[in-house]
């Protein structure tokens, strides 16, 4: 079996090329990340093949979130089309080609025209769920926003018709296909992974305190102004709220106006994994409230670092633990804060979640069992 990729940026797609690689099946990867910020992926140069013009300059420039909207939304579009044509352009025989929704039409038709398959990659919701849940999020708090792109919406839909098979991480992203009206018979779950070999208990929470941790990006999509009301709920002496990843200061001014953001809560920006690791490992719950999310790795990794999840219903939390983490609906700030109370008056709840959660994620083998399911996909997309 040879099998192309295709990503924007480096997401799961790696992930997934390594495993292919180490069975023989991977015959190129292309992405809009530069080469020097590759080298460290593991996979063979050689099969690597980088178009960093629009996707590097987009994330590296400082100023964008500045830019009128209607320029952001054009390079975006931009970026997507031109990195898809670009892979139709050079890419060469194989068995399936897997692209990452939203740039990968191009590259669909022209494995079409190669006889290969096209495996159109989801990691999120349907396109128009995801689009009507960020509408209604952003009504909710009284914040402007345009939509997602009608150019984007057109160019995922025309994937998801062009696709042999559509594959979704979460069997909430999988409801959301079904909702609208996509056969169940194109459809595959497949649950992402997680790196062992970074992620793994470096420290340990501290006792006497309740240490709660949010990883991600600072938006409304992720649920953070539903996270901060229920941490003002918990009952406790020593507690901590601590955010890793993009900040946004329009979120924090937005609930520091509605009296919602909590005076001690740290905000750090951006970690390297190494540090992350630490930080999910002293943490004693993190929290991944989203709204809309195809599949929050961070859950994966911080279970890793034996530290247990509270996630709501549309994270993909479902596919990934039971007992190891409590999963709460999205928008409801009492059920989450009754969870968090929960393992603030019970340590050894805490730590028995704790250790189930590390057990559970080394037996996924890190992204070895991905790597056997998506296989098994591919395999049977070649016999249909």
């Amino acid at each position: 079996m040879k099998v192309v990729l295709s990503t924007p940026g480096k997401f799961h797609t790696f992930d997934l090329a390594r495993e292919l690689h180490s069975r023989g099946a991977l015959t190129a990867v292309f992405t809009g990340y530069p080469s020097f910020k590759l080298r460290q992926e593991n996979v063979p140069q050689a099969m690597i093949h980088t178009f960093p013009w629009f996707q590097s300059s987009y994330v590296a420039f400082p100023w964008k979130h500045h830019l009128p909207h209607s320029i952001i939304q054009q390079w975006e579009h931009l970026n997507a089309t031109t990195l898809g044509n670009w892979v139709a352009k050079n890419m060469q025989a194989c068995d399936i080609y897997v692209g990452l929704s939203g740039s990968s039409l191009a590259g669909g038709k022209k494995a079409h025209q190669l006889s290969a398959a096209y495996v159109c990659d989801r990691g999120s919701a349907h396109i128009r769920v995801q689009d009507k849940l960020l509408r209604e999020e952003h009504d909710i708090w009284g914040i402007p926003f345009n939509g997602i792109d009608s150019r984007t919406i057109d160019r995922e839909e025309a994937e998801y018709a062009e696709a042999d098979v559509i594959t979704v991480p979460s069997k909430f992203a999988y409801r959301s296909f079904v909702q609208q009206g996509i056969s169940e018979n194109k459809l595959r779950l497949l649950p992402y992974g997680v790196n062992v070999s970074r992620f793994n208990p470096a420290a340990a929470p501290t006792e006497g305190h309740f240490d709660v941790l949010y990883v991600g990006a600072m938006s409304l999509q992720k649920g953070v102004q539903y996270l901060v009301q229920s941490y003002q709920k918990i009952q406790h002496p020593n507690k901590s709220l601590t955010f890793v990843g993009t900040p946004s200061p329009v979120i924090i001014a937005l609930l520091q106006a509605h009296g919602m953001w909590p005076e001690e809560a740290r905000v750090l920006g951006h970690m390297p994994q190494t540090e992350l690791k630490n930080i999910m490992s002293r943490s004693h719950v993190l929290v991944l409230p989203s709204v809309q999310d195809g599949f929050g790795m961070v859950m994966a990794q911080a279970m890793a670092c034996g530290c247990p999840v509270i996630a709501s219903q549309n994270t993909g939390g479902e596919d990934l633990f039971n007992e190891e983490g409590f999963i709460v609906p999205i928008r409801d700030v009492y059920a989450l804060a009754e969870r968090l109370q929960q393992l603030a008056d019970n340590p050894e709840q805490q730590k028995a979640m704790g250790q189930r959660a590390l057990a559970r994620v080394q037996a996924f083998g890190g992204w070895r069992e991905y790597g056997e399911k998506a296989m098994a996909i591919y395999a049977e997309t070649l016999q249909q």
